[in-house]
């Protein structure tokens, strides 16, 4: 029987759980499996949301050869119409294990592109990845997303950031930096000339709070149209992503002179083998109008410092949201954090190699939700 793609049941949980369990016999990497329960843990469709996830998968008489993910939102766009747009992440193919399925994954992104024509991808691990390589053949418009980080811990940075420690001359020389001291003193330096550039800001006040609540309604509303493309962040949408209930995370509540100017969500990153034994905590998410981008950053840097962590990580594609990172002291390197949109959605955002530095996307726009910020 041909293969087709239908929405996944309860009743496929059985052939899902066989699919994983041939990939990982084949040698596929660990983290390669699908979604072990057809109803998804977070973000399952809800009666009258707009805000929602759902589950395809491939099937060949009754054998699952594949599967992919759609998260559905609201987004803003400059012309001041909202529209819902689909995420699509988590495609996976029997193909990468078995060549005789290898044209899955194109018949997994063309079913996506038919039930949702304003389609986007977001991370994907580089341009040397299946995924980005099939979009770039496809015409869908593509840009990175700017990658920043700050060292809180010089010696803690040199001596485990294993993505530096390639080689044994790396780490010798790294290991000497950090024992030294001179990482130390070229970090400070290089962090702290960044600040003393920065624009000098009137006090504000961070509250950390428990849950978001009709206070960040305003700040939507006064904001959106500063952008070219966002996620619809006000109170219903941020009370999904970031339920009171989750304490993985952080929020915060930014004010000046007795406003609210932004707020921001932070948190630290689970363990990941580039990062050695290092705490890393993630700038997972923020609002504000982008002139008031940096007390923003500020507060949601301090307290994520507060809470101990070594590095502090954030993806932000909002050229004034970057802007605001360096004058906090944040340091930019390379990214493999990818956007691209279908040509539907692409037709949207025209001249893109405009607009794509006046949009709004974070990691939790993307593969950072729920858990890998």
């Amino acid at each position: 029987m041909p293969i087709v793609i239908q929405p996944y049941c309860e009743e496929h949980q059985p052939a899902v759980r066989e699919f994983n369990q041939r990939l990982k016999s084949s040698g596929a990497e660990a983290d390669l499996v699908f979604f072990e329960f057809a109803q998804p843990r977070w973000l399952p469709r809800a009666e009258g949301s707009k805000l929602f996830q759902e589950y395809f998968l491939a099937l060949e008489n009754g054998v699952v050869r594949g599967g992919y993910a759609l998260k559905r939102q609201d987004f803003s766009f400059a012309d001041g119409i909202p529209r819902n747009v689909a995420y699509y992440h988590h495609p996976l193919s029997e193909g990468i294990v078995n060549k005789s399925y290898a044209a899955v994954g194109a018949m997994l992104l063309k079913d996506a592109m038919g039930r949702a024509p304003l389609l986007y991808c977001l991370g994907m691990a580089g341009y040397d990845r299946p995924l980005p390589k099939m979009l770039v053949r496809l015409g869908w418009s593509h840009f990175l997303v700017p990658f920043y980080f700050y060292v809180v811990h010089p010696y803690r940075f040199f001596t485990e950031m294993q993505a530096l420690r390639g080689t044994a001359s790396r780490r010798w020389l790294l290991n000497l930096i950090a024992f030294t001291g001179t990482g130390w003193a070229g970090i400070r330096a290089s962090q702290g000339l960044r600040k003393l550039r920065a624009r000098k800001l009137a006090p504000f006040t961070v509250e950390r709070v428990e849950d978001f609540s009709e206070w960040v309604d305003p700040l939507w509303e006064q904001a959106k149209n500063h952008y070219a493309m966002t996620a619809v962040r006000d109170c219903p949408a941020l009370r999904t992503l970031y339920p009171a209930t989750d304490t993985h995370f952080t929020r915060l509540r930014v004010r000046w002179s007795g406003q609210d100017v932004g707020w921001a969500v932070v948190g630290e990153r689970r363990k990941d083998e580039k990062y050695g034994a290092m705490r890393v905590g993630s700038l997972v998410d923020c609002w504000a109008s982008p002139d008031n981008a940096l007390p923003v950053v500020q507060a949601a840097s301090a307290a994520l410092i507060e809470n101990g962590v070594d590095l502090i990580v954030s993806n932000q594609s909002h050229r004034l949201w970057g802007r605001a990172l360096n004058q906090a002291g944040f340091l930019s390197s390379a990214s493999n954090f990818i956007f691209a949109a279908g040509k539907s959605l692409s037709a949207l955002l025209q001249p893109i190699a405009e607009t794509q530095s006046q949009m709004h996307f974070t990691r939790a726009d993307g593969d950072g939700l729920p858990r890998n910020f």
